[in-house]
């Protein structure tokens, strides 16, 4: 594995370099995050030579041919990686044992095992290596966290929530992500439900140990359909039986005994990405609703309130991040600016709060893999922990 290169005072001053894998959906907001965060995209590795081609044209870039051209390229400092599930574990190896730093979309891989190879892999080699888990780069999430580290909401008594999307909703669509070999044998959890519960371990301070779980596949059969996701899809053609749930309800347990519940679902009719979680304390409550990130409430026994994002106000990190005046509403997109930011002032040598890291990828990993084993069986099952 070839060793990070130390940067020459000019080189730390350039913008950083970024190679784009994949061209769908989140590698678009990849680039945009790229740029946002100062820095260049100076090529993308598509699914073929001719996609790569067309996707370098509309962004302005330089296509690569194949995965050795891009990690041979001795200009790319740091490789984010947005392609299928499966990829990731091959993929990431290659571009760590190349000496580049890796944003790696989630799941670190389709397996535990594979993640534990890529974070182990991470640690070795002194590299940067992070995954997206950008919600915690609302403003109003780093207040909350920054409340409970000051003990204004007690000892919590109970964390609940849900994560809810639509897109799944309709029988025709369908996608790469359907299918377990390419995206996994969990859906719904591992894709949207590890947010919650990285974001609710995070801001909380408790960590997961046990959960018991149970899951639904709402729509049997889809197309069997190789296309992107969020995408209309076409009746016409065959169809694939349905394996990873649409729906799961889980029952978790931290490591002092405290319990917490999520609902999480790909086919709630309306609801496009409600990340909604209450945090419940001996002082005080917390509510914070992704769709709505603008504002959270705060419970007390006599007393609720409203708190709206203000960059003059609260908690130094909640300022850091608010980088438009209160009333001008910041979201996903800014989030996950603020993630890459945070990302390329690491491998500038910086070490900012918060930062999502390869550890925090296995930590994903684990819990997905106790979900699947207490789906299957109805037991209550320990999340493997290091």
């Amino acid at each position: 594995m070839a060793p990070p290169a130390t940067p020459s005072a000019t080189e730390a001053s350039r913008p950083l370099r970024a190679a784009v894998i994949g061209a769908g959906m989140i590698a678009e907001v990849h680039r945009r995050a790229i740029h946002a965060a100062g820095g260049d995209v100076v090529g993308v590795l598509a699914s073929s030579p001719a996609r790569s081609l067309e996707v370098a044209r509309r962004w302005g870039t330089t296509p690569y041919e194949d995965l050795p051209s891009l990690l041979a390229d001795g200009s790319v400092d740091v490789v984010h990686l947005c392609t299928p599930n499966h990829t990731h574990a091959d993929y990431t190896l290659q571009a760590l044992t190349a000496g580049k730093h890796v944003v790696c979309e989630k799941p670190l891989g389709v397996s535990v095992e594979e993640a534990e190879r890529l974070a182990a892999a991470a640690e070795r080699s002194g590299l940067t290596a992070t995954v997206p888990f950008v919600y915690r780069y609302h403003p109003l999430v780093r207040e909350i966290r920054r409340r409970r580290l000051d003990g204004e909401f007690g000892r919590w008594h109970l964390l609940h929530g849900s994560y809810l999307q639509d897109w799944m909703l309709s029988p025709e669509a369908s996608g790469w992500r359907v299918d377990p070999a390419r995206g996994g044998a969990s859906r719904a959890f591992a894709d949207i439900g590890s947010h919650w519960c990285d974001l609710v371990q995070w801001v909380s301070g408790e960590t997961f140990t046990e959960l018991t779980a149970a899951s639904s596949v709402a729509v049997g059969e889809r197309p069997a359909a190789d296309a992107a996701s969020f995408s209309a899809h076409s009746a016409d053609g065959p169809r694939t039986r349905v394996e990873t749930e649409d729906c799961a309800t889980l029952l978790l347990r931290t490591q002092r005994g405290l319990l917490a519940s999520l609902t999480v679902s790909q086919v709630s009719a309306g609801r496009k990405n409600r990340l909604w979680f209450e945090l419940d304390g001996s002082r005080g409550s917390a509510v914070f609703d992704q769709e709505n990130p603008e504002t959270i409430w705060l419970g007390a026994e006599h007393e609720s309130r409203v708190v709206h994002r203000d960059p003059h106000h609260g908690s130094a990190e909640q300022r850091r991040l608010s980088v438009l005046p209160a009333g001008h509403p910041q979201g996903y997109a800014d989030c996950f600016a603020a993630f890459v930011s945070d990302t390329y002032a690491a491998i500038g040598g910086a070490a900012p709060e918060g930062l999502p890291t390869f550890a925090d990828g296995l930590r994903a990993a684990r819990l997905v893999d106790a979900f699947l084993s207490s789906s299957r069986t109805g037991d209550w099952t320990k999340v493997k922990h290091a």
